[in-house]
Order: C-alpha cells, then structure tokens, then sequence
C-alpha cells in the first residue's frame, strides 16, 4: 500500500551531504505520484 495515489504531486528537495533529489525521485516513481520540482540543495 501506497500513500500516494494517481492524484499526488510531489516536490523532491534532497541534501548535498544526505539523499540528493534525484536519489528521492528515482523512488517516488515507483508509485503513481508525480514529481513536480526535483532539486539537491546545500544547506549550511
């Protein structure tokens, strides 16, 4: 079970030093949710 559904929009923001956001998008298209905006950033 999912807690994603076909209607489900996603925005990706990953962590240089953690999961980047490519990282996060490869896994959220496993579900029938759709990515939005996939961005890595760096936090300091």
């Amino acid at each position: 079970m999912s807690i994603f559904n076909e209607n489900s929009k996603v925005i990706v923001i990953g962590d240089r030093d953690g999961i980047p956001g490519p990282a996060m998008e490869e896994c959220i298209k496993t579900t029938p949710a759709e990515v939005v905006f996939s961005a890595t950033e760096c936090f300091v």
